[in-house]
């Protein structure tokens, strides 16, 4: 079992190298179903947009420092 989870972190290595700065912080929110994913700590946003796809990029000037995914779990 527990060799099975460390596999499935396994499998993220290539996001988070891909990653702004290399970095890469997640938190869940089960109760609002909301994945928090921020690239920088601490960050501060100045901006953000929502994508049609219930996705909300968060910006610090021009630099992507996270992202907020809705309805994480129906992904």
């Amino acid at each position: 079992m527990a060799l099975e989870t460390v596999e499935q972190y396994l499998k993220m290595l290539p996001v988070v190298k891909a990653s702004p700065g290399k970095f890469l912080w997640s938190s869940y929110d089960a109760e609002a179903d909301v994945l928090y994913i921020n690239f920088k700590k601490p960050s501060h946003a100045t901006d953000s947009e929502l994508t049609e796809d219930d996705i909300i990029i968060r910006y610090e000037g021009e630099e992507v420092v996270g992202l907020t995914i809705l309805h994480a779990s129906k992904r």
